[in-house]
């Protein structure tokens, strides 16, 4: 779909979500109600038509853009089942995947991965058949989905790998330099774990955006990082043993 198409899909949702109807634009822009139909069906929007329409949103064109941008990404950042399958069945193509939304090229796989050039480029040959990058002349990368991937829960990535990646990332004393681990209990109310959701959820999309600036920097430039961010009702079990 082109860019101008998914803005005027996107501005469209909003105006639905707001309850405006053609007439109502039309009637606020004393325009004829058909000459809105037909900016629309056309999508010939100028400049300042489009500001004026999202005006009645209460929002800018910037704001509508950075909504659109919002949509895509959700449908690119979720893999469909078939495509999880693939990367659990096969630890290598998983790990080429990885490297691909992380902005590696074939000549940093090389470099650094035990792979033979005909063997790395038959991985991402396969990547792109899953539709997961677009393997371009003198196998350049681009990749066909999301930086950032949620993969499903219980999905076949998350069975394959999750308790491994879980049991190694913990089993660490997190020494390292720049290493951090905070772990609290406390005893809270509902409108105050609300609240700390939200503030998760906020930091999760923060950490995915600098996630997305950073993917197109040198591998020279970047480190990997585990991030592990959790919060469930829990009583320890030593408190429990004293329990009545």
């Amino acid at each position: 779909m082109k860019e101008s198409q998914s803005l005027v899909r996107t501005l469209k949702q909003c105006l639905k979500a707001h309850g405006l109807t053609y007439r109502d634009i039309a009637q606020q822009l004393a325009l004829s109600e058909s000459s809105i139909k037909r900016t629309f069906a056309e999508e010939t929007f100028s400049m300042r038509r489009l500001e004026q329409i999202c005006g009645l949103l209460d929002m800018s064109i910037y704001d509508l853009a950075k909504l659109n941008r919002s949509a895509e990404d959700e449908v690119k950042n979720v893999l469909t089942h078939d495509q999880e399958q693939a990367l659990a069945h096969d630890e290598r193509l998983f790990i080429g995947f990885h490297l691909a939304i992380n902005g590696w090229t074939l000549e940093e796989i090389l470099e650094f991965y035990d792979w033979g050039e005909s063997e790395a480029i038959g991985m991402l040959v396969r990547l792109d058949r899953l539709g997961l990058i677009e393997l371009l002349p003198e196998n350049r990368i681009k990749l066909s989905t999301s930086n950032v991937i949620h993969w499903r829960k219980n999905g076949p990535v998350r069975r394959r790998y999750e308790p491994q990646v879980r049991d190694e990332f913990l089993r660490a004393s997190f020494a390292e330099k720049d290493a951090m681990m905070i772990f609290e209990t406390v005893e809270l109310s509902v409108a105050s774990t609300t609240l700390i959701s939200r503030k998760m959820e906020q930091l999760v999309r923060e950490i995915n955006e600098l996630a997305d600036l950073d993917s197109t920097l040198p591998i020279s430039r970047k480190e990997s990082w585990g991030m592990v961010l959790a919060m469930r009702p829990w009583v320890f079990s030593l408190a429990k043993k004293f329990q009545l």
